[in-house]
Parts: C-alpha cells; structure tokens; sequence
C-alpha cells in the first residue's frame, strides 16, 4: 500500500497554454489512442483535452506517451467504454508556478446522487447511482500578495477561465485536473494570527491519477 500525507506536496498551476491542435480520432481501448495529423507533442507532455461526443475525455489532463507522427497515447486513460469521439483538441500544457503558501485543503463533492428507482411491487425502497455532485477543493492559505500562484489563480478568477492544476505528492504520485478558480486574495484571520486568504477550485471534468515509481 502506497500511502500519501499533505507534506512535501507541490502544488502547480498553468502559466501558459499552447494553441489547439485538432484531434482526428481518439479509441476506444486501453490505453486510448488519440489521432492527430503531424502533431507537435512529445511523450511525457501534459496536455488539456477538449472534446464532443466522448464527453468523458472532455477537459481531461493527460500525459503523452508512445507519440508517433500522427499519433499518441493518452497514459493511463481506459476509454473502451467512453462514448464515440466526434472531434476535439488537445493544447500542451506549462505548469510554471508552485504554490508555497497552502497550509490546508479539503475535497468536497464528487459523490453520485441517489436516484429512486422503487416499484410499487417491493416494500423497500431501492436506489442507483445518479449524477455526481461538483468537486470542489478548498484551500486555506497564508496571505502573500506577492505569490505567483495567488497572482496567477486571482488572475483566472478574474477571467472566470479554467485552468489546470498538478498535486505532485512526494511518493511521486500525481493528480492531474481542470478547474475554474476563486481566488479574491482578500485578507482575513484572527487577532495575533497569520494573515490567510480562501482559495477554492471548481474541478471541470475528471481528475487524471498517475502512481509514482
């Protein structure tokens, strides 16, 4: 069992985003395979996904591997059960920033809904899984202004632009994903207390899981 604690963890933001490259195909298979004429990404590039019909893959966060001309895999991503792709693009991604002001975080969220499905022919109730709520991570942060991750998540809030975030834990895993920030940088606290300041991600799509070495 590889277990992960909130130490020693990075946490990186998008600085920049490269221009879309059109996707001709992605497979169904494991691993997926996505088709893209001459394209310019080299195996361990990460990259944002956008895509129609395999809604799944629909801004996903991704790494390259075994790229030829006009192909390569999405690493780790099973799709033989997604929908049938109908077009998309995929822009490389550059994480440029790391946070250093982080002292808490808390996931909320993500958790199906139960959808009654009774009869009037039981006297049990029975439910299935339904949509899952939205996935939100709370931060609890010390108040720097002058934090480029503050600077950068601030600046994607006022946008109301997603972005794509990496936890690098120190085991080597990774979590991959797209949210749209809430980052006011406004000060709050308690008497005698660190300055600290919420930050909050609204997680688009799925998050992407890569184990370590």
């Amino acid at each position: 069992m590889n277990v992960n604690i909130w130490s020693n963890v990075g946490v990186d933001v998008q600085t920049a985003l490269a221009a879309a490259v059109p996707l001709e195909s992605i497979s169904k298979a494991n691993p997926a395979v996505a088709g893209a004429d001459a394209h310019p990404f080299l195996d361990g590039d990460i990259i944002l996904l956008r895509t129609k019909g395999m809604r799944q893959l629909d801004w996903a966060v991704v790494r390259v591997d075994n790229k030829t001309t006009d192909t390569f895999e999405l690493k780790g991503i099973d799709s033989t059960d997604f929908k049938t792709f109908v077009s998309g693009t995929a822009q490389k991604i550059t994480f440029g920033t790391s946070a250093e002001t982080f002292q808490d975080v808390s996931a909320n969220g993500g958790e199906a809904a139960d959808v009654n499905v009774s009869t009037i022919h039981n006297d049990q109730d029975t439910s299935i899984p339904g949509n899952r709520t939205p996935l939100v991570f709370n931060f609890g942060s010390i108040w720097d202004p002058h934090d480029p991750v503050l600077q950068a998540l601030k600046a994607f809030d006022t946008k109301k632009s997603p972005c794509a975030v990496v936890f690098n834990f120190a085991t080597g895993d990774q979590v991959y994903f797209a949210a749209t920030p809430s980052a006011s940088l406004a000060p709050g606290g308690s008497a005698g207390a660190v300055v600290t300041t919420p930050v909050k991600l609204s997680v688009r799509g799925r998050l992407t899981n890569y184990a370590g070495a």
